[in-house]
């Protein structure tokens, strides 16, 4: 796990090394075990290190191939390097090093842009072509590791997270009207390739891009399954497809173990981080480290989930570590959380993730965490009304189930100059929906949910959080695997039991049933979502700078509106909306946006 970057000048000039220094020092804490540069030709490539896999030095990035002509830079891990090390030692490679990231770089070598196909993890990766000039950007197919990309006429820069990108210098900060029309409309959502700013884009997941020596472009999606039945599984029932995920997670689980650092468990208490607890303890993982945080009650809501975090501590026998987050100290925590944030996100969560890697680093370098099961198995209170229309009702009922707000009602908020000019939001929907591949209305949405909105809203969210403290998460739910698995699963069986059936009767072999059978919970942070003092100060401050006065994105008269009752306007899926406008204000003015 590390912090990339790197330029490609498409003039044929020289790169500009310094501002590829500065875009990585900006990611120290991403890689705050190591940095490197690296520069020939018209590219340059920069590098933060997470020490994981080959604590020594020969697994430093940048690295280079001598042999195959390459140079390369990767964040995240390659799972199966070991597999695919010895199937490349058969085909004639050889290594000089422990590390995942040699083995991509001798995949690429081997299979040239199809290595992403032998690679199971979760990924970003820029290889170069030492001979040629040829650069390749890629990254893993759920979008678990960002790549963030700014363009010019003359160049390319790219990195692991924005901040890095702005720290370079030079990019256009202007407002994306679509994209702020995603970001007000889909709970602060903006998918890939678009970001706030106009000048930055990213990657989309699962997509190859290639940079020719003369500049040229082109790329490709190299995966995408398929929401429909296979003939390989007709004739499964319930039961058949219990024991099928279960085998899924457990590899997947078992996948997410390699490391030479010790490892652990970010425990909610709820079932899917319940569940990796129990399939690693299965596997044999004794005195595994858990991890739980929880906050003073606001409003009558209680701000942990203690009771059910302890109860899996004590059926496994874990090292558990309970942390207790005093309310203020929220509005320092919400200040650094932006501050690490790579793009607006407004889940109240988000917090509670940043304040648990802060502690959790101080432990274990590794964590698995549940991250992404209820996107895949239908476990959102929302799922069962997307499911009851007909395939060609889908686009219509997601809009009127999952959308914040209306086109219109946007009309009322933002300044005229920043309204998009039609509903990028809903047309985002139906033309995703409108492509084949989806079989049923449930599998449409589905798709949408995994494969758009989960990258750019949870996904980003656990990255960025926890690589602040420079702490790798994995997320076994996400293992490309079990989302074809997931995918191909009849919906009445996600359905099952209030959601997430075909999961919740396949953990009964091994959890607790209080555990599986408990409602539905979150990282609760009780004085977000209640707008109470310190965080309704800091909205305030922010609301009323001169930055947000000059910008002028919201209508000073909606403003007001919100501020005057700052509890009584939700969104249709009942979020605080000045915490969802704050939040945006607050994340520019963090990262020095004018």
């Amino acid at each position: 796990m590390c912090g990339l970057s790197g330029e490609i000048r498409l003039d044929g000039g020289r790169p500009d090394l310094a501002a590829v220094e500065r875009m990585t020092d900006r990611m120290a804490a991403r890689g705050p075990d190591g940095r490197g540069l690296w520069s020939q030709g018209s590219v340059a490539f920069g590098h933060r290190r997470l020490k994981i896999i080959d604590l020594s030095e020969r697994g430093a990035q940048p690295m280079t191939d001598p042999e195959g002509r390459l140079a390369g830079v990767v964040n995240g891990c390659v799972y199966n390097y070991r597999e695919l090390r010895q199937e490349l030692e058969g085909l004639g490679h050889r290594f000089f090093s422990d590390s995942d990231t040699e083995v991509l770089l001798k995949a690429y070598r081997q299979w040239g842009t199809a290595c992403v196909e032998h690679l199971f993890g979760m990924f970003a990766f820029a290889v170069a072509e030492l001979d040629t000039g040829k650069v390749v950007l890629a990254r893993d197919r759920l979008g678990i590791k960002p790549l963030y990309l700014a363009q010019r006429a003359d160049r390319l820069r790219f990195a692991s997270s924005l901040p890095a990108l702005l720290a370079g210098g030079g990019v256009d900060t202007s407002i994306d009207p679509a994209a702020l029309h995603q970001y007000l409309t889909m709970a602060g959502t903006v998918s890939a390739p678009r970001t706030v700013l106009a000048g930055v884009r990213k990657l989309p997941p699962a997509t190859v891009r290639v940079v020719e020596p003369d500049g040229s472009q082109h790329e490709h999606c190299y995966w995408q399954p398929s929401y429909s039945r296979r003939p390989e599984h007709a004739g499964m029932d319930a039961v058949d497809w219990q024991e099928a995920v279960l085998d899924a997670l457990r590899t997947a689980v078992r996948r997410r173990t390699v490391a030479d650092v010790p490892l652990g468990v970010l425990l909610s208490g709820g079932l899917d981080s319940s569940l990796i607890v129990a399939l690693l303890a299965e596997a044999g993982q004794c005195d595994q480290s858990t991890f739980s945080v929880g906050f003073e009650a606001e409003g009558g809501e209680a701000g942990d989930e203690f009771c059910y975090s302890d109860l899996v501590a004590r059926e496994f026998a874990t090292d558990h570590h309970q942390i207790m987050v005093d309310s203020d100290r929220l509005q320092t925590a919400v200040d650094r959380a932006v501050a690490a944030m790579s793009e607006p996100m407004v889940s109240h969560d988000v917090v509670a993730f940043h304040l648990l890697s802060e502690q959790v680093s101080k432990h274990v370098s590794v964590v698995q965490s549940g991250q992404g099961a209820d996107e895949i198995f239908a476990g959102y209170r929302w799922h069962p009304a997307l499911a009851a229309v007909s395939r060609e009702q889908e686009p219509e009922r997601f809009i009127e189930v999952f959308f914040d707000r209306t086109h219109a009602e946007l009309g009322r908020m933002l300044q005229p100059e920043l309204l998009a000019d039609h509903d990028a939001s809903s047309d985002l929907v139906r033309a995703h929906m409108a492509l084949g591949g989806a079989e049923t209305a449930l599998d449409a949405a589905m798709r949408l949910d995994t494969h758009v909105l989960m990258v750019d809203d949870p996904v980003k969210r656990v990255d960025n959080m926890t690589m602040d403290w420079g702490l790798e998460a994995r997320v076994p739910f996400l293992d490309h695997e079990v989302v074809e698995l997931a995918a191909a699963c009849p919906p009445e069986f996600k359905l099952a039991h209030g959601g997430k059936g075909v999961v919740k009767e396949a953990a009964r072999k091994l959890l607790p049933h209080e555990v599986i059978d408990r409602p539905k919970g979150y990282f609760p942070v009780p004085a977000i979502r209640h707008l109470t003092p310190p965080v309704l100060d800091r909205i305030r401050q922010a609301l009323s700078a001169p930055e947000c006065r000059s910008r002028g994105i919201f209508q000073e008269a909606y403003l007001a509106e919100l501020l005057a009752a700052p509890n009584a306007h939700r969104t249709a899926r009942g979020a605080n909306t000045l915490w969802q406008v704050a939040l945006l204000e607050i994340w520019l003015q963090s990262h020095g946006i004018s």
